[in-house]
């Protein structure tokens, strides 16, 4: 069908209307991490079921579909398959309400992960045709930054909901939005030409499937930064999860009464999301004409620091130290989103970029979604009999010594990015 650019003004708006379908993606993906003492209290779930409703499950059904529906996306029309992937995840997200158990809750949850899975990869396709190649990693940065918006909205909305209604409330609440979201993707954001900023590149057809797999996996900036991401959402999915959890079995907070931390977290993760997301996609737009390199070691150098404020932040028996604190590992936490997109785009043709982000996205969200919560939640339970209600916190503070790992892997990948964006 016809397609037409949206005019320069036009294009920041389609940034914003898919940023804030990013949005309710993370409210509906991170709303149980919110409500999930009052859960566990009335369905009488363990640490590992709820990592499991959070994590492995959930990211199966989230990465398998992932890919066929970015490659719908490489070939058709992107802002559809948008609006089918949010009408469908937060009708699935309403359903979780009504579950009455784990069974039920499990279900819901894996319609949840079909849905999202076909929204990212056609977002970033639509925001990279909307800009020259030396100006993507603001806007995608700026889209990245849903996640903020979307967890904080689901800790401080979400909890002063259960607090007042209950938690099915909060997943009934969540449905009517994010199909009127849907309607309006459809009908308001333009499909812009594919490649119109590429040059020669732009105008070639969509490759076969192999094809892409070969690009991606012959490039070793590819294997070291996803790689490095995976590990990067180990850490930050397995401790988001359990963080509302930790502060409320730490300092004794009554389950009815989750807002108490929901809201200064909440604060916090907004405050700090936004302001690492801006900083790793405007640094990396300003110095990467000098050197491409920054783009890796923006996150290289975030996922070193992160890891002693975390354990100090965490470790911590001072409620609002521990709060504060937790403000500058956070901040680091987003630093990597930009870059990495923008960096991943650079490496492929442009009808190749919704399938590589959805690569990008299996491997780090089978690895990071997949096995995050699922394993944090494990390894809190086999503490219980040493550290009793403190295996959580120590849970956590493990999991933030993988950033070390990741930050290993971004190292690597800055050392192929020049000659294989030569080669591009």
């Amino acid at each position: 069908m016809p397609v037409n650019p949206p005019p320069a003004p036009g294009r920041w708006y389609v940034v914003g209307v898919l940023t804030l379908v990013y949005v309710f993606n993370f409210i509906d993906r991170q709303i149980i991490s919110v409500l999930q003492e009052p859960m566990r209290s009335e369905l009488a779930l363990s640490d590992t079921q709820l990592g499991l409703l959070q994590g492995l499950t959930f990211a199966l059904f989230y990465v398998t579909m992932g890919i066929p529906l970015a490659r719908w996306a490489d070939v058709g029309v992107r802002r559809n398959v948008v609006a089918l992937a949010v009408g469908t995840w937060s009708a699935m997200t309403a359903l979780c309400g009504v579950s009455q158990n784990f069974v039920h809750l499990l279900l819901a949850r894996i319609g949840v992960g079909i849905g999202e899975a076909g929204g990212s990869p056609p977002s970033h396709s639509i925001i990279s045709d909307l800009f020259p190649p030396e100006r993507r990693a603001l806007p995608l940065a700026i889209y990245s930054s849903g996640i903020t918006f979307g967890v904080f909205v689901a800790y401080v909305c979400g909890a002063w909901v259960s607090d007042h209604f209950g938690w099915r409330a909060v997943f009934l609440a969540l449905g009517i939005p994010g199909v009127l979201l849907a309607l309006l993707v459809r009908f308001t954001v333009a499909e812009p030409p594919r490649g119109q900023f590429d040059g020669a590149q732009g105008q070639l057809p969509a490759p076969p499937m192999p094809a892409v797999f070969k690009r991606l996996f012959a490039s070793r900036t590819f294997l070291h930064l996803s790689f490095a991401a995976a590990l990067h959402a180990f850490v930050g999915y397995g401790v988001s999860a359990f963080l509302v959890s930790h502060y409320v079995r730490s300092f004794a907070i009554p389950v009815d009464a989750i807002s108490r931390v929901a809201l200064p977290l909440g604060i916090i993760i907004g405050v700090g999301g936004i302001v690492g997301n801006f900083i790793g996609g405007y640094l990396s737009d300003r110095l990467g004409p000098r050197d491409r390199r920054w783009a890796m070691w923006f996150p290289a150098i975030a996922n070193v620091l992160t890891v002693p404020f975390a354990a100090i932040a965490i470790l911590s028996r001072d409620f609002h130290f521990s709060l504060a604190m937790y403000v500058i590992p956070l901040t680091f936490a987003y630093v990597y989103l930009g870059p990495t997109l923008a960096t991943t785009h650079a490496l492929v043709q442009p009808r190749m970029r919704a399938t590589a982000s959805a690569v990008l996205f299996f491997v780090v969200n089978l690895v990071g979604l997949g096995l995050g919560p699922t394993l944090v939640g494990a390894i809190s339970d086999a503490l219980v009999p040493r550290f009793g209600n403190d295996s959580l916190r120590y849970a956590i503070v493990v999991t933030f010594l993988f950033n070390l790992w990741s930050a290993l892997h971004y190292w690597l990948a800055s050392r192929h990015l020049r000659a294989e964006l030569e080669r591009a």
